[in-house]
């Protein structure tokens, strides 16, 4: 096996349940290392999953890739009682569309790197 260079890059990202073990595996398959953490919050407030990717900046781009690759946006149609509007509940019955999924991806420099 080979020994990796110590990262450059911590490459965070943020997506929904539903995209994180795709992606999680396409990382892991193209030899990149990840973490997970399980997380919520949004508009919708429903569970997201924060991954973590330490690597080469050289390799930010193709991990940039897999995440567009995977986690693509979508719309649902949602009940309007489950959206966390201020108002007096004069809403209609009738769900609307909303836009799901997708990703947030934070590339931040690694200052120090250390295996323990």
């Amino acid at each position: 096996m080979t020994e990796r260079a110590d990262p450059t890059k911590l490459v965070m990202m943020i997506v929904s349940d539903t995209d994180a073990d795709d992606l999680m595996g396409a990382l892991v398959e193209h030899g990149y290392p990840v973490t997970k953490i399980g997380s919520t919050g949004g508009f919708l407030r429903r569970g997201n999953v924060t991954v973590f990717s330490g690597v080469n900046e050289s390799e930010v781009d193709k991990v940039l890739e897999l995440v567009t690759e995977i986690c693509h946006a979508r719309k649902e149609f949602v009940p309007v009682q489950t959206l966390p509007f201020i108002g007096d509940g004069s809403f209609s019955a009738e769900p609307i569309e909303v836009r799901v999924g997708g990703a947030i991806v934070f590339v931040l420099d690694v200052d120090r790197f250390q295996r323990i």
